[in-house]
Order: C-alpha cells, then sequence, then structure tokens
C-alpha cells in the first residue's frame, strides 16, 4: 500500500496531506460525517458509478451490506485499503463513540457485495482479531492517518475488517 496511487492524488500528495488535517478536525466530523458520504453517493449515481469525490484522496469501495435488525440492503462508501484481492475497511464512523451501523450489519451477516474499481462482486467479512489489526494498522494509517484521531477521539477498538472475495 504506502504511497501507491490509488486514485487522482497519492495518500502523500500535500492536496492529500491538508485534506487529511482538515478531516482529522473535530469541526469536520461534526459536518463531514453526513456530507462526505452522501456527495459520493450522489457523485456516484450522476457518473454512472466511474467515481466518487473521496477518491481523488483515497481508494473507495461501496459496501451494500444485509441490515442486522432489518434484514434490508444497506449501501454505504467506505474508504478503503486494497491489498491483493481484499480490501480492508475500517469501522472509524469518523471518531463517533458508537461503531458504524454497517460494521454490526457485518458481523451479524459477514456475507456482502461491494463495488471496487467498476467491478461489483461478493465478499465475506472477517473482523481481524488484535494481532490481524496490529499487523495492518500502520498500512492504514499510512493511507489514512486521521484514523489514529478517530480511535483515540472515539475512545473504543476501532473494528477492522478484512473483505475477501467470495
Amino acid at each position: 500500500m504506502g504511497t501507491a496511487r490509488f486514485g487522482a492524488v497519492r495518500p502523500d500528495h500535500p492536496v492529500a496531506r491538508a485534506v487529511q488535517r482538515v478531516a482529522g478536525s473535530p469541526r469536520f466530523v461534526r459536518i463531514g460525517r453526513r456530507l462526505a458520504p452522501a456527495t459520493d453517493q450522489v457523485v456516484h449515481r450522476l457518473t454512472g458509478g466511474r467515481w466518487t469525490v473521496t477518491e481523488l484522496v483515497l481508494p473507495v469501495a461501496i459496501l451494500t451490506t444485509t441490515g442486522a435488525r432489518s434484514g434490508r440492503p444497506r449501501t454505504v462508501t467506505l474508504a478503503t485499503a486494497p491489498v491483493g484481492r481484499d480490501l480492508y475497511v475500517v469501522g472509524s464512523n469518523f471518531g463517533q463513540q458508537q461503531h458504524p451501523a454497517w460494521s454490526t450489519n457485518l458481523l451479524a451477516h459477514p456475507d456482502a457485495t461491494v463495488e471496487f474499481r467498476r467491478r461489483t462482486y461478493p465478499v465475506t467479512a472477517h473482523l481481524l482479531d488484535p494481532a490481524e489489526k496490529a499487523e495492518v494498522w500502520p498500512r492504514l494509517t499510512a493511507m489514512w492517518p486521521p484514523f489514529d484521531d478517530y480511535a483515540s477521539r472515539s475512545g473504543r477498538d476501532l473494528r477492522v475488517f478484512r473483505l475477501s472475495p467470495a
């Protein structure tokens, strides 16, 4: 992973670093946690699935899970770290105290669908155990340093999932 080019801007590019500084701020979290995912979904639809705004700085996956309580499909746009054929996603919830709903959905129903790089395919989610998480965490924070801020601000152990093609 490291500084590999994922979208239009590498994670170590000055523009990406500026976005990372802003994204880690509490003020951005209040607004961005609602605005960023909604904007990504609208842009994704309007461009026929060709891109999202977040992809300018980070690789993005569109994850469709099964609701833990409702049993209905739930779709969310997530930053992702591709490693081989697998994708890693972090349940940061922008540093909020509660885990994101999509992570609870994956715990209840690990079979999901992901759209990544204009391909849609089934995946199976695996919640990383502490040793697995410790191994991959430096790569995740190299890609998106605000994950450390989100972890300390939330006061919880952030869930990290590996999404493997089913």
